[in-house]
């Protein structure tokens, strides 16, 4: 193909999501702990984000693992 593309996903971009549910408030916390929850897309209480699965997810997720549960998790 002349423009280079292969036809594959890109890599992390699996169909895996996983869902994580905020469940700790982030008053009195490490400001690195309030900005993790801001990347992962939670701010209040009981809100809940559908993500892609992926290491760097993961890995924000295992950061505020006090903070946030895993509600659902598929693929």
């Amino acid at each position: 193909m002349a423009s280079g593309k292969t036809g594959k996903a890109p890599k992390g971009a699996s169909g895996k999501t996983i869902t994580v549910e905020q469940i700790g408030s982030p008053s009195r916390r490490p400001a690195v702990q309030q900005q993790t929850l801001v990347g992962l897309g939670l701010n209040k209480l009981h809100r809940k984000r559908t993500l892609q699965d992926t290491p760097a997810v993961r890995g924000m997720i295992h950061k505020v693992g006090h903070l946030v549960r895993v509600v659902d998790d598929k693929g």
